[in-house]
Formats: C-alpha cells, structure tokens, sequence
C-alpha cells in the first residue's frame, strides 16, 4: 500500500489520527480495494455492468479459481494440532499439489482456510498483520477470544464476495493462556464464531476426517498422539475426498502440521512430517482402512 504524500511532503490525515486498533478499519476507511474481496479487486463479472459482489457477477471463472482442503485440528494434552493436505483443485482438476493451508497467525495462534485460495491466503496475510497491529497499538496481544472475534469480523466483511462464489471458511486454533488449554474455532461464510470442543475439521474432506477422529481421538492425548491421530484422518479424508490430497511418498510432500503449546507455535520440519506420514502410510499397507477404534471392554458377568 503506498500513501500519498500531500504537497508539503507528508502523511494523510488517516495516517496521522489517532484511530481504532483495528488495522482492518483502518483500511477500510483509507484503501477498501486492499481488502479481500474489496471493490476493483476482482475485475468485472460476467453480467453486464456488473461485478463479482453484486448480483449478477461471478461465473464460471469464479468457480474454476482454485480451492483449498482439507484442515483438521484436535485439542491436546497441553495445547492444540493443526494440520493441513496439501491438494487444492480448480474444478475437476488438480490446481497444485503442494499449496501451505495452515499458517502462524501469532505466536498463540494458528489459521488453516478452506476455499477460494487467492482470498483465503489474503484474509490470513490481513489478520497476522491486524494481531500484530493490535499488540502495537494496545501495548498487549488480543486475548484467544477475542483474535477469534476479529477474524470473524473479517469474514463477514466478504459476505458479499462469498455469496458469488469467493468463499473463505477458516479454522482457528490456539494456545489460551488464560485457561492454559487449546480451543478451536470454526466459522461460517457469515462470520460465527463456533467454538468446537475436543477436534473439528472443515473443507471438502472434513465429514471423512471428523469420522475418523471421532474413532481415533481421546481427551488429553499426548501431543505426538495427537498429531498421529490428525494425519491419520487427513489419510482418511484423501481416501474417500478426491479434493483431498494424501502423503506424496514419490514427491515428499507431507501435511503441514503445527502446535501452539505454552510455548508457543511451533511448525513440525518438512522432516518430521515425513515421519508421521510415512508411519502412516506403512501401516495402511498392513490395514488399509486405518487402525480400528478399541471397544469398551464388558464388565465381567456377576456372580
């Protein structure tokens, strides 16, 4: 974004004001075509005199821009996972094998999108720099809450854009200090927020991956168990989702996977995602359907 200078050499006003700490409605008031979705963003729709955000727009193009799945994240022993396939698709087609889903949106937090990803990878650019803005400008980082809050402003603010085809849904997840546990977040194309106990996933796999957690996790997993259990459902969401991408042993391409802890986030090395992925993908060759979930053991007859 470049300010225009005034002829004496300096800043606008809206630069020099004290305003909001929001570094959205900073935008919005100075620069909204910087927005996503904003006005002149998107180039003209297929109606006449028509854009993308108003009705009418959009079309084909709109709908063959490529899109990102599947995210899963679950709460553990400590803190949270998130992790991310590495697929996204433009209709029938596999736009790109290794596109990054799931991103540091602060040191307590991460986001992983779902959806159009031109503009997903804009709404999580906006929000790292509206925490960081926030904590500049407040001498102090937003609580977890309130980070959800913010981001679900944000997403009601492409609603329009939404509407015609330029949806982002993201998943939230992070450390809350507060409390000292993890919590996800999860949003609609209106804003929400929800918060999701236990595990969650979104994306066009996530009915796939949320039943294969359902089997597979248990409260306050141990973090490398958790972790286990989110590549085993995104395994599972690429067995059944063709959108879906599974571990890529022929071109080491592996999720992305993330922790926030009381330590903070903490993105696992190509390497040690390659672990994970290839112990899972070893043991389908064993099991292709997955490790089976233990049943409740049966109290022993009475006497």
């Amino acid at each position: 974004m470049c300010a225009d200078f005034d002829g004496r050499g300096r800043f606008p006003g809206a630069f020099m004001a004290a305003g909001t700490s929001s570094f959205t409605d900073f935008l919005a008031s100075y620069a909204p075509e910087l927005l996503p979705g904003g006005p002149l963003r998107h180039g003209r729709g297929d109606g006449p005199g028509t854009l993308p955000w108003e009705p009418g727009g959009g079309g084909q193009a709109v709908r063959d821009l490529p899109r990102a799945t599947t995210i899963v994240a679950a709460t553990c022993d400590g803190g949270v996972v998130v992790a991310g396939d590495r697929r996204s698709t433009a209709g029938n087609l596999i736009a790109k094998r290794d596109v990054e889903k799931v991103f540091r949106s602060d040191e307590y937090s991460a986001i992983g999108i779902a959806g159009v990803a031109s503009v997903g990878l804009e709404f999580v650019r906006l929000f790292q720099v509206e925490l960081e803005h926030y904590e500049k400008m407040e001498g102090r980082a937003l609580s977890l809450v309130g980070k959800a809050n913010r981001l679900a402003t944000m997403i009601r603010s492409n609603l329009m854009g939404a509407m015609q085809g330029l949806a982002v849904v993201p998943l939230f997840a992070g450390y809350d200090e507060d409390t000292g546990t993890g919590r996800i977040f999860s949003y609609d194309v209106a804003g929400g927020p929800y918060e999701e106990h236990r595990y969650h996933a979104i994306g066009s796999g996530s009915v796939f991956a949320k039943s294969s957690l359902k089997k597979l996790y248990r409260d306050n997993m141990p973090v490398l168990d958790a972790v286990l259990a989110c590549v085993q459902a995104l395994y599972d969401a690429a067995d059944d989702d063709s959108a879906t991408g599974g571990p890529d042993l022929t071109r080491d391409i592996y999720p992305v996977i993330a922790i926030v802890t009381e330590d903070g986030f903490t993105r696992l090395s190509e390497a040690q995602a390659e672990e994970h992925a290839r112990a899972v993908v070893e043991e389908r060759m064993l099991s292709p359907d997955g490790p089976p979930a233990p049943l409740r053991a049966l109290p022993p007859p009475a006497d």
